[in-house]
């Protein structure tokens, strides 16, 4: 199947349709097909094709010929004996009921579907050398639940326009270094000092350098029962979550995931098997975890808890009082613990960070960092995790983990050389997020200046780099947050990321990257300020 060929006619004929992207979700939602935002939007984009059952739906929608919609030669009309054809009694259920729900996609004239669309670009469908239909290779249903906006249909649609030569302002995802944050002078020195001596492999979990110096840190953070065997060292947090996660799940178990989250842990949960449960974050309360929210969407079948502290998407710092109960939630249930704490040394107002698993020396705990973003080296991916609390009662989960950290053999050996130099000394991010700090000064910034806009709000962060407004839907009648982020960057070529791609349930919320300078903020702002003074969805 030709992508570009699919795309080009899914296209062709939503406009002959007077279709729009958010009927087939309506439709899908009717008919119970599993069909997201991001999925449908690839497929507009030519980004993907999607999966045979797929395309029926989508061509039963349309009421074109699945054979013409996936790229063949033959009519667009349903029923003709040209191409291959699709399962009758199939396709005439799926039509029967997938009429778009929107007043705007009314049935097509008879005329209208009894015309082919001319497409000279159809190449001649393949075939087997006995003279069958060639087999065709779908992506895994695993990625059916998988989302990860933060680089999604969104960001290919800037891609696009950058490639024409429009320029973008990109202030979707937390990469500090082409904002003009550089990495410590020492940290870039000492890895060429030591590149001779980084050709090799080094032990799976890491160098002991580097995990000795890890270890140091968490017994600063009063993490209960660490030893360097319980470190390990990965690609950045992202490689480490996606392991521990294959390490723990079976299919239909339940982890209760923050919402909003970073969509990855969601996706992880997702693709090893297991089921996302959001437990909601309270806006009204600092962004908070709703520990009731939390303690009723236990179940089972939960085997474990993740926390997101500092927050991303929201820039929220949990107290002491709040992990406090999430750890009894956790001990009165028997869950295990992940915490996410890649923004610990990003803390702002004269606050602290506390690690949950220094509240849980009963409990299993794991606790990821890195030094992606206080050291502003984001693409050297030095991550860790460390193994803390209880660790008799997971011996089966740490054998997993063991096999799995084996199997991809190691982690990048020049970016663990500099660990134990970039954690050691002064710690130029302090200089950041203090008053006349650029961090500090832009979160500022920021705050004061989306809640002068009519029709948004936000809270104050407390640490990272970002920020999580609110739009009120019925100002400017959004029903569609990715809608609302491809007609932003259309109109003033701004790239935000919105809040559905973090697993918010509503469509009034966007994350905001405030790592430009206040000059480029100041600009994105007035722009952002223009474009709601008559934007209406």
């Amino acid at each position: 199947m030709s992508t570009a060929t699919f795309a080009s006619r899914l296209n062709q004929a939503m406009a002959l349709r007077h279709m729009k992207q958010v009927d087939f979700i309506h439709a899908a939602s009717t008919r119970g097909v599993k069909l997201g935002k991001s999925h449908i939007s690839q497929y507009v984009s030519g980004k993907t094709t999607p999966r045979p059952d797929i395309m029926r739906f989508l061509a039963a929608t349309l009421n074109v010929s699945e054979d013409w919609l996936a790229a063949g030669n033959g009519p667009m009309e349903r029923g003709s004996s040209s191409g291959s054809q699709p399962d009758s009694r199939r396709s005439l259920d799926l039509t029967a009921d997938a009429s778009p729900a929107s007043s705007s996609s009314s049935s097509p004239s008879s005329s209208a579907s009894s015309s082919p669309m001319p497409d000279s670009s159809s190449p001649t469908p393949a075939s087997s050398p006995k003279g069958h239909p060639m087999r065709r290779f779908t992506k895994s249903t695993k990625l059916d639940n998988v989302l990860y906006d933060v680089r999604g249909p969104v960001v290919d649609e800037a891609a696009r326009m950058e490639a024409t030569g429009t320029h973008v302002l990109k202030l979707n995802i937390g990469n500090p270094a082409p904002f003009g944050f550089r990495t410590p002078d020492e940290v870039i020195y000492d890895m060429a000092h030591q590149l001779p001596e980084c050709e090799g492999y080094s032990a799976s979990k890491g160098l002991f350098s580097a995990r000795k110096a890890i270890m140091q840190y968490a017994q600063l953070k009063n993490l209960p029962n660490v030893s360097i065997d319980d470190i390990y060292t990965g690609n950045g947090v992202s490689e480490l979550i996606n392991l521990s996660m294959s390490a723990l799940l079976d299919n239909g178990d339940e982890v209760l995931i923050p919402s909003p989250d970073y969509p990855l842990w969601t996706a992880c949960v997702n693709l090893a098997g297991g089921t996302a449960v959001h437990y909601l974050c309270d806006e009204q309360s600092e962004w908070y975890p709703d520990i009731d929210d939390m303690r009723s969407k236990i179940t089972d079948k939960t085997k474990a808890i993740v926390v997101i502290n500092p927050n991303n998407p929201t820039g929220a710092l949990y107290p002491k009082e709040v992990l406090q109960q999430i750890v009894d939630l956790a001990r009165e249930h028997q869950l295990m613990i992940f915490s996410d704490e890649i923004y610990d040394r990003l803390v702002m107002d004269g606050l602290q960070h506390v690690s949950i698993a220094s509240l849980a020396p009963d409990l299993f705990c794991v606790t990821f960092s890195g030094l992606s973003k206080s050291h502003m080296i984001a693409g050297y991916r030095v991550g860790w995790m460390v193994l803390s609390g209880n660790k008799n009662v997971a011996r089966d989960y740490i054998e997993g983990l063991n096999m799995l950290t084996n199997m991809r053999i190691c982690s990048n050996v020049p970016a663990q050389s500099i660990v134990q130099t970039a954690l050691g000394g002064h710690q130029s991010v302090n200089d950041y997020i203090v008053p006349g700090g650029r961090i500090y000064e832009q979160r500022d910034y920021i705050y004061n200046a989306l809640n002068s806009i009519p029709g948004v709000t936000a809270v104050k962060p407390k640490a990272a780099f970002y920020i999580f407004p609110k739009l009120d839907v019925k100002k400017f009648n959004i029903s569609d947050d990715e809608q609302f982020a491809l007609d932003l960057l259309h109109d003033e070529r701004i790239l935000i990321t919105r809040g559905g791609g973090f697993n918010w349930h509503e469509p009034d919320h966007f994350r905001i990257v405030y790592l430009p300078r206040i000059e480029v903020l100041k600009d994105a702002t007035a722009k952002l300020t223009d474009f709601l003074s008559y934007y209406r969805q």
